[in-house]
């Protein structure tokens, strides 16, 4: 995946949008145009604050379906990323949760925005739904099959999460990508708001090679500099929230915070190779 081409950086700040509860979901309020009004609030306030993508996903509608939402859920989603779309400039992503890439796909093609997360698109995950499994020969096809050169951010081993067999890091990411042909890989931690850890992201951009992996959770400006510079990018959405709070809204001045932490960091790391490659030449 070209980062520059969609993100215009080589190591993009994701934000995240968390969609209040959807309608056919246990906690629906009943009122579509509250959802509407608080994602615009929240897009606005990651755009605001720099940031150089933005997912949106339906965080709320927990406990969720295994695989196919249902068709309201969508329709939900599509008006939504649709009115998102006018109204920031940022590339936008979808992740229907809990795994429903194919729904996710075909959102992002007719609306027309840039890339998916998929959590499951190889192997056998046992979670809360139950066994999930990878949708790769099937949304790799579908996705041949509209057109669509929406970009796969697939995670790899995901939280919430624990394998059904035991691979090791290296082999998982390595088959993501070579055999589930994904774009890019996210590593997060066990759950929501833990962060992977540096060695973790290490082992996984050595095996990813040239396919970029994102830090997927846990991120906030206290820990980036440390896990930024062992990845291309990140995913962040708990930490940008008032007080950190997950139900609550996106903090704009947390994620301007957020932004300058992880972008001081890609400064940083670029001085110190061109210091580097300095030293080497005069040596």
């Amino acid at each position: 995946m070209d980062l520059k081409q969609i993100f215009q950086t080589d190591n993009p700040v994701i934000g995240v949008v968390h969609l209040l509860p959807l309608p056919t979901s246990p906690r629906w309020g009943g009122d579509l145009k509250a959802v509407i009004s608080r994602a615009e609030q929240e897009a606005t306030a990651l755009a605001a604050g720099g940031v150089d993508g933005i997912i949106i996903e339906n965080f709320f509608d927990a406990p969720f379906a295994k695989e196919r939402v249902d068709p309201a859920v969508v329709s939900a989603i599509t008006l939504i990323v649709d009115r998102l779309k006018g109204m920031v400039t940022v590339p936008l992503g979808i992740n229907v949760l809990r795994n429903d890439a194919r729904s996710g796909i075909a959102i992002a093609t007719c609306v027309g925005v840039e890339f998916i997360r998929v959590n499951v698109l190889t192997g056998v995950m046992a979670t809360d739904q139950g066994l999930i499994e990878g949708q790769a020969y099937e949304l790799l096809r579908y996705r041949r099959e509209l057109g669509s050169d929406v970009a796969i951010l697939a995670d790899v081993l995901v939280k919430h999460a624990r394998p059904l067999a035991t691979p090791n890091l290296t082999t998982a990411v390595q088959d993501t990508i070579q055999r589930g042909l994904a774009d890019a890989v996210i590593l997060s931690g066990w759950a929501t708001g833990s962060p992977p850890t540096k060695e973790d992201l290490e082992l996984a951009v050595a095996a990813a090679g040239d396919t970029p992996v994102f830090i997927g959770s846990g991120a906030n400006w206290e820990n980036i500099s440390n896990l930024m510079s062992a990845a291309d990018g990140v995913i962040v959405a708990s930490s940008l929230k008032r007080h950190g709070n997950i139900k609550k809204t996106i903090d704009p001045i947390r994620v301007s915070q957020f932004v300058e932490a992880a972008k001081q960091t890609v400064k940083e790391q670029k001085q110190q190779k061109s210091k580097s490659s300095t030293n080497s030449r005069v040596l």
